[in-house]
């Protein structure tokens, strides 16, 4: 595979020839354990859903604004030093002293949802000349990404008296100027829009967009924008974030948070009307969770989109009139109640609709595939959740009947109190804690609704920044979680991605700055499960005298290109030292002595191994060419492995 370097080429092989050895009737070791599957489809073989693994995206980490996102400028409306800004333009800079030029907030820009702009007093020019231009400079975030050969489209709005003389450069880089146009603000016309096309005649990794003038006069800047071309499919995603993202076939997209959806304080939770339409009118808040501005370039309508672009499902979170430090009586909830049905009008509803219309006339006028609402995120022990749930639940079941509402309240140990069609379990914690959850649905009630574990990690010491040692115990849970399919409905780790220069939460499974990324371990091991959505999983046994360590899953699924069948066999090693397992494959049709096998482990040196930018493949998973072996075989277990063994049946 294309992941596996040269370095390990030659250990594969051996690993690879070791397994046909030891499989082969002429070779017998005493194993420690044995692993007996069930390869027909008995009365204890489980269907796992269809919707079984998916991603979850929050605005935590500068996962979306200075990520997934494209946008280059960082602050383009001047808005993040909030209503009473003046003099704060952070990450803005100025080029050029206090003689020749100052600059400073004032809110009177044109747009009515971002009343904040830039004034700047050019005191040079004619007599007093300004050598090289004096103006403003924006880093975006920690670095814009210009590459050679590359399009960008500048946008920037700007009032003033005389004639525009603004120049456009970046940072070490050469760009030659394509099409360019001025347009006038139809509400004011001294102000202007104008945007250009640019190509990069060089790359530069770490550049800053460079806005100057050699001409003295007053000049108002607002909605300063440097969008990619090449975006995943014009729709604004970053194309190498957005293609791990797709990597791992996702079934469903949970967003926006989180967190992030509640806010700290109500007054800046997330809303979702505030983020759709022009980018210019978005007035964007403040992250006060994660300590940052979001312009909410990535909107509701985006977040949509992103679901549709991957092919899966978009389950949306939404308020439930609660945050850190704030609650909505159940007698004052209405309005989030009618806020929540509009949103689900704007996904769903037809293109005549009062929502649906605004959502057709963003151009999506097809509904999105909006099959599921949670009503908030980790709010069950406040005190006004269960009565603003019912609210909520009463309302969407009378205007949506099959739409899924899921409930912030854990089920998984006693039933819940109110009706839902999923529950949502959250677990962070070290590692030996999350390989001991692997049985934490075995005794939930199957009679409730299902599971949803929409947030899942090791963090912490033992997690570090993303070491093997944590994916592994995550590969532990996740097979428990196959093991209890009938009641497990989805599952999604978290967080997805983390900016390398904003880590406020380690780890992440997707680790990039201005144009790099690789996964985490923790990655990896989800894409060892990407097959088990829609599988069958197989009554297997495993019986072991050497170790607690181990635990197994075996599947059938089907490659829906060839249309044939395989059976997939995890196994997972969280002890020390090497285990000898003996896997037996019971009900194979006795005329096949030998079927193909693709072995692939993800296991290294050491437990606390990471990934990085100077080693991104230090620990992925290593798979060997295809070979015969028989249905008794003999494997060894790494310690601190995931092992999958695939064979074409």
């Amino acid at each position: 595979m294309a992941f596996c370097s040269s370095k390990f080429s030659l250990g594969a092989m051996l690993y690879s020839l070791m397994i046909y050895f030891l499989a082969s009737e002429y070779w017998f070791v005493d194993a420690n354990s044995t692993l007996i599957v069930n390869s027909t489809h008995t009365d204890s073989a489980k269907p796992i859903s269809n919707t079984f693994l998916g991603v979850f995206l929050e605005e935590i980490n500068h996962a979306c604004a200075g990520g997934l996102w494209a946008e280059l400028v960082s602050n383009r409306g001047f808005e993040a030093g909030g209503p009473n800004n003046t003099l704060n333009i952070y990450p803005w800079t100025v080029i050029g002293n206090g003689s020749s030029i100052s600059v400073s907030i004032h809110h009177i820009s044109c747009f009515h949802h971002n009343k904040a702009a830039l004034k700047m007093k050019v005191r040079c020019g004619g007599k007093n000349s300004c050598p090289g231009g004096v103006g403003i400079s924006n880093p975006g975030y920690w670095g814009m990404n210009i590459e050679q050969g590359k399009k960008y489209k500048v946008v920037y709005h700007v009032k003033t008296k005389g004639k525009i003389d603004f120049q456009l450069s970046f940072a070490g880089v050469h760009v030659i100027k394509g099409a360019s146009n001025i347009t006038k603000i139809s509400r004011d016309e001294k102000w202007k829009r104008v945007e250009t096309i640019v190509e990069a005649k060089a790359t530069n990794h770490n550049s800053s967009l460079q806005i100057t003038t050699t001409t003295k006069g007053t000049y108002l800047l607002d909605q300063v924008s440097v969008m990619p071309l090449d975006t995943h499919m014009g729709h604004g995603f970053r194309k190498d974030l957005y293609q791990m993202v797709a990597d791992l076939k996702p079934k469903f997209l949970r967003f926006p948070g989180g967190t992030y959806v509640e806010g700290d304080y109500l007054k800046n939770q997330y809303r979702w009307k505030e983020t759709i339409g022009s980018w210019e009118e978005r007035p964007g808040h403040f992250n006060d969770i994660w300590n940052y501005w979001s312009d909410d370039a990535i909107g509701y309508f985006d977040y949509l989109q992103l679901a549709e672009d991957l092919g899966t499902l978009p389950i949306w979170v939404f308020n439930a009139g609660i945050s850190h430090h704030g609650e909505v009586n159940t007698t004052d909830i209405a309005p989030y109640v009618q806020d929540a049905l509009d949103g689900i009008e704007f996904a769903r509803g037809s293109p005549t609709s009062k929502w649906g219309s605004i959502r057709a006339a963003m151009g999506h006028p097809k509904p999105f595939d909006l099959r599921y609402v949670a009503v908030g995120n980790e709010d069950c022990n406040y005190a006004n959740y269960q009565g603003n749930y019912l609210k909520f639940h009463a309302a969407i079941r009378f205007a949506y009947p099959h739409i899924k509402i899921i409930s912030n309240c854990d089920a998984s140990n006693k039933p819940l109190n109110h009706p839902a069609d999923l529950f949502e379990y959250h677990t962070y914690t070290n590692s030996s804690d999350l390989f001991s959850q692997s049985t934490q649905f075995n005794h939930t009630s199957r009679s409730g609704p299902k599971a949803f574990v929409s947030e899942y990690a090791v963090w912490r010491e033992d997690a570090a920044n993303g070491s093997l040692l944590a994916a592994v115990a995550e590969a532990a849970f996740l097979i428990g979680l196959e093991k209890n399919s009938d009641i497990v409905e989805m599952v999604s780790y978290a967080p997805l991605f983390s900016n390398i220069n904003d880590r406020k939460w380690v780890p992440d499974a997707i680790v990039f700055d201005s144009y790099k990324v690789y996964g985490t371990p923790s990655y990896w091991v989800q894409k060892l499960f990407i097959e088990s959505s829609g599988a069958t999983l197989l009554d297997s046994t495993l019986n072991t005298n050497s170790s607690n360590k181990l635990i197994a899953s075996a599947i059938i699924w089907k490659n829906s290109t060839e249309k044939k069948n395989y059976l997939k066999i995890k196994v997972v090693n969280f002890g020390n030292t090497i285990e000898n397992l003996n896997i037996s494959i019971n009900g194979l049709n006795p005329n096949v002595l030998q079927f193909d096998s693709i072995s692939t482990v993800l296991t290294s040196p050491n437990a606390m191994d990471e990934n990085s930018f100077l080693e991104p493949n230090k620990v992925v998973p290593k798979t060997s060419p295809p070979l015969k072996v028989y249905k008794d075989m003999n494997v060894i277990l790494s310690s601190y492995s995931v092992t999958s063994l695939e064979f074409s049946i």
